[in-house]
């Protein structure tokens, strides 16, 4: 079986024996034993222990790999000095799908109402985090310490980083290409550890998934299910729809290739429900599996976790419909437009804050002039979403990586056609289009 089947046996397997196990936690008659085995032992035992070290050996990766990845992306544009360029593409179609996928969102919520129906029950409580200053963001962004910025996972500081060295080596000489093949080699082997990975991971996506599962009923989703179902219908819509049109009409390329060969990376993100964590294996499919060549891939998949985020869009979008609907505030035109611009700018401006969605949402609640409390409406089934929104964001990563290697005559059409390019192993490392 391939690890791509075996990775979407383990997420359904994970599912079914967690919601099973749920079910009988919470039936009349069960035995206390029982309760006690498979709550002490399997789901916050070993269900639990396995997806932590699972997700802990992905991030462990996180770091390594793009910072060598960037090098190498840097380093093989060599006096070209198209660097520029493609950092203001990326930039630009991440902010582009982003605002697409708020209106979006937007115009589903106005059309369903999914807030027209929910009673208002009790008050709601929600505190929100304040986001840090612009001028602090932007400072923040260059590292003053890059040994720091790696241990702290800062993402944008080592992208900085990386880039600037990367930029040193190509133009240092004799001395560059010695330092350059280093890394070159320094980044097969961080992928071959990406692959030592990839082989242990239906194991770590059934435990995650087993233990979501089995603590998360589905009472949570019914009391919300307007809510719900209207924000994952967009978010289905905006992977299959929105970004298969952008790959289309820029690129001309089959989305039915790219959704087939991004089916193990949404397990991945389905499970860990970390942009982040699933980096390594974005950037691998990215490369290995889709044909973008290492200059872009390097800047466009680590940049796209850090700041591309179309899912959170379409759950603030969703969110602040429902939200205003709730408490029977009606918003205006203008307030429409500003929800559009805040979310998409806030994705850049808190992109390093952890749990940049309520805060970003916080942010966009105020300016459209709804409670802040609202947010406490929606927490509930928001982990179940988030996975969700994890898969579109990925997707939308490898979109814009497509569109943009397109664009610079970076992409091996080749590879991106041949439906088992990298399924059983590493290919050899790829040269630029045109070389």
């Amino acid at each position: 079986m391939s690890l791509t089947n075996r990775i979407l046996l383990a997420m359904v397997a994970g599912i079914a024996l967690g919601s099973l196990f749920n079910l009988l936690l919470h039936t009349s008659g069960v035995p206390q034993g029982f309760r006690v085995g498979v709550e002490d032992y399997l789901i916050g035992g070993l269900f639990d222990v396995v997806g932590r070290i699972f997700v802990a050996s992905l991030k462990l990766v996180v770091v390594p790999l793009v910072f060598v990845s960037l090098i190498c992306g840097s380093c093989s544009l060599g006096d070209s000095s198209r660097m520029g360029p493609i950092a203001v593409k990326t930039m630009g179609f991440y902010l582009v799908t982003t605002a697409i996928a708020v209106s979006v969102a937007l115009f589903f919520s106005v059309l369903i109402g999914p807030g027209n129906k929910v009673q208002l029950a009790v008050e709601a409580s929600y505190q929100a985090t304040s986001p840090p200053p612009l001028a602090d963001v932007l400072v923040d962004i260059f590292p003053s310490n890059p040994v720091r910025a790696m241990a702290e996972g800062k993402m944008l500081q080592i992208i900085v980083f990386a880039l600037l060295l990367g930029y040193a080596i190509s133009h240092a000489g004799e001395p560059g290409r010695r330092i350059a093949s280093f890394f070159r080699d320094l980044e097969v082997v961080v992928m071959k550890i990406v692959e030592v990975l990839m082989a242990l991971a239906p194991y770590g996506v059934f435990a995650l998934l087993a233990r979501l599962f089995s603590t998360m009923g589905i009472g949570a989703i019914m009391d919300l299910a307007a809510y719900f179902f209207t924000v994952l219908s967009v978010l289905v819509f905006h992977a299959l729809v929105v970004y298969t049109a952008m790959l289309k009409t820029l690129t001309g390329l089959s989305p039915r290739i790219l959704i087939d060969k991004m089916r193990p990376v949404w397990a991945f993100a389905f499970s860990t429900a970390s942009s982040g964590a699933t980096l390594p294996v974005t950037l691998r499919t990215v490369e290995r599996r889709l044909g973008v060549h290492n200059s872009v891939a390097g800047f466009t998949v680590p940049l796209g976790a850090t700041i591309n985020m179309d899912g959170t869009a379409i759950m603030q979008g969703v969110a602040t419909v429902f939200i205003s609907q709730v408490y029977g505030i009606e918003l205006s035109m203008t307030a429409y437009i500003t929800v559009i611009l805040t979310a998409t700018l806030a994705s850049i401006g808190t992109a390093a804050v952890p749990g940049v969605g309520l805060i970003t949402l916080a942010l966009v609640l105020e300016q459209a002039g709804l409670p802040v409390e609202g947010i406490a409406l929606i927490i509930g089934v928001d982990r179940l979403l988030d996975m969700v929104r994890t898969a579109v964001n990925v997707t939308g990563d490898a979109t814009v990586s497509l569109v943009v290697a397109s664009s610079e005559k970076q992409l091996d059409e080749q590879v991106y056609l041949d439906p088992r390019a990298d399924q059983n192993g590493a290919r050899e490392e790829q040269t630029p289009a045109g070389a």
